[in-house]
């Protein structure tokens, strides 16, 4: 049996307008009164028809004039009867679109974030900062322009120029073919440049996202900015992403301007020429005046439309670059959300035979047969060397990498078999470097429990050796810690990190150098943290300094991705090996 053939992608547009049809219970009536509203339109260049042409066959006819003026005012009452209708569904139309337009793009940012949070922790290694928030805000705006203003405009138009059509060619069948003659010329030429257009706004959105990349870097670092004096070296980096985004457009304005000076000159030139020959043949009575009347009256609006067609295709022309971008995003596989969401971990840890290295350095082994067994509640140190591999097994443990060969066990279960979120909400870690969000300390420790009661945040603050510093900020538990966490001090950061981390009541906790670069004051404070942090838990400390260390049930020395000794403090000092080199020069 021949295997089934794979589904063909959908193509930009379609895609979008998918997103649209979501909101089809809104988007579909807005839909049908756009149609109707178009079609609306052409009464007007009928009406004016009627007004040019049966008062000037009439009074040629010898009619009397007070029945032409009688039949004018009805003409104009009709007119504005429909244009009154036209206006309030336009009032309902245009809220319909712009209500479900803006649904369809919500439903689309929440799609991409959700995305986002669920992709490997590698994705996010190979992004500058900055670049993928810019990228994605760009790339929405664009998508916003389009199913708001591109959308109706393109269903609008189209409507006037079928119905337009249809009109021009009752009024002079050899006029509106003479016309025609030009749209296959504007067809290849909308085919052309349509494509010039694409790839160049793809370009120009990926230059502004580095533009954008650079405010953003600058800005978070603005200390070290500052403190290295180089101002002007941002605002000269800043300059040249600039000039870069501004010769891309440049590039791209010449291909639009060539494109839409040649629709203005081919369209309206034909309209000229037609309007000529049209004017012959009513000089030799081959049509009437009002028929000649209707042929040029909706040529012009035939006209209108085609020419604000260059602008709508090079609007979705953007959007097809655009949303081939956020597609990319869509279509990177998220991690692995598959596996036994009901295990409950009791806190033993196993690396069996573990060998790994980053895809992004293939020649580098980072671990190299990594073998141990960590009982429930035992409390376990990994020293060693910078590099030599520690973070690296944090990293394993928490599923942000998967070992090459290998497995790692929860409860002799092997990894693979687990779900990473079912593993993660019961596991938690204290880095080194405490990142914290930029609202308030009550919302940075509540992080570790969505949803916990301020008494309960409160009484962990306290345990973490918190709430007194807390307690004494002008604005308390509501106090804004700043960007990063940067109005507190890298102790009290710290602490609310510890907090963080005991409101989650994990059964393994990471603590990856919690006590580096404290004074020892802070130090003391976030040990005796930690302390009451690691009671009952299974514990992995890494750490460089010997006070953090020695109580350990378990001490693993790192070296060159290897395991090379392990035991307890004393065990290890006893036999006189690398352990003990590196606690008589304090490396660990």
């Amino acid at each position: 049996m021949s295997e089934p053939k794979p589904k063909k992608p959908l193509s930009s547009h379609r895609w979008v307008l998918g997103y649209l049809m979501r909101e089809k219970r809104i988007f579909l009536p807005s839909l049908g009164a756009l149609f109707f509203t178009a079609i609306l339109s052409l009464a007007f260049p009928y009406f004016l028809k009627e007004l040019i042409g049966n008062p000037t066959d009439a009074l040629r006819q010898g009619v009397d004039p007070a029945e032409v003026l009688a039949k004018s005012n009805h003409v104009v009452l009709m007119l504005i009867s429909v244009l009154a209708v036209q206006s309030i569904i336009a009032f309902f139309r245009v809220q319909g679109f712009i209500r479900s337009g803006e649904a369809a793009l919500n439903r689309l940012r929440r799609d991409i974030f959700a995305h986002l949070v669920k992709l490997p922790v590698p994705f996010y290694q190979e992004q500058r900062s900055g670049a993928l928030s810019n990228r994605v805000s760009a790339d929405l705006g664009i998508v916003r322009d389009t199913l708001l203003n591109a959308v109706p405009q393109a269903v609008r138009h189209t409507v006037i120029l079928i119905g337009g059509l249809i009109f021009i060619f009752v009024a002079s069948w050899k006029l509106s073919l003479i016309m025609l003659g030009s749209v296959p010329v504007v067809v290849l030429a909308i085919a052309f440049f349509g494509r010039k257009v694409r790839g160049f706004s793809r370009d120009a959105q990926d230059s502004l996202a580095e533009a954008g990349t650079v405010i953003e870097e600058t800005t978070q670092s603005i200390a070290d900015v500052k403190a290295f004096g180089n101002e002007d070296f941002e605002a000269r980096r800043y300059d040249r992403a600039l000039e870069s985004f501004f010769a891309v457009t440049l590039r791209g304005a010449r291909h639009r301007a060539a494109f839409l000076s040649f629709i203005i000159f081919a369209l309206f030139g034909t309209i000229a020429f037609v309007t000529w020959y049209g004017s012959r043949m009513y000089a030799h009575g081959e049509i009437g005046w009002t028929n000649f009347a209707a042929f040029i009256l909706f040529s012009i609006f035939v006209g209108a439309s085609l020419g604000s067609f260059p602008e709508i295709i090079s609007q979705f022309q953007q959007t097809a670059g655009a949303t081939d971008r956020l597609r990319e995003i869509l279509d990177t596989p998220t991690e692995r959300v598959s596996g036994d969401m009901g295990i409950q971990l009791q806190g033993a840890l196993g690396f069996k035979r573990v060998n790994f290295h980053y895809p992004s350095r293939p020649d580098v082994q980072v671990l190299n047969d990594i073998d141990f067994q960590i009982q429930p509640g035992q409390r376990v140190a990994l020293v060693g060397p910078s590099g030599a591999g520690k973070s690296t097994i944090f990293s394993l443990i928490l599923g942000f990498h998967h070992p090459e060969s290998g497995r790692i066990l929860f409860d002799d279960v092997n990894a693979a078999e687990i779900s990473l979120p079912c593993l993660r909400a019961q596991m938690a870690i204290v880095p080194q470097e405490v990142m914290l969000f930029g609202g308030t300390i009550l919302e940075n420790i509540e992080y570790g429990n969505p949803g916990a009661s301020r008494e309960d945040i409160a009484r962990i603050a306290e345990m973490a050796n918190a709430h007194e510093f807390i307690s004494a900020l002008p604005e308390g538990y509501d106090t804004v810690v700043g960007p990063r966490g940067t109005k507190l001090s890298g102790g009290q950061r710290q602490r609310i990190a510890i907090a963080r981390a005991i409101l989650a009541n994990p059964r393994i906790l990471l603590l990856d150098e919690a006590t580096s670069a404290l004074d020892s004051e802070s130090e003391r404070l976030v040990n005796e943290a930690l302390e009451r942090a690691m009671s009952g838990r299974t514990s992995l400390v890494i750490a460089h300094r010997l006070s953090t260390v020695r109580h350990a049930d378990v001490i693993l020395v790192f070296n060159h991705g290897r395991i090379v000794e392990s035991g307890s403090h004393e065990e290890l000092i006893a036999r006189g090996g690398t352990y003990k080199l590196l606690v008589e020069t304090q490396l660990v």
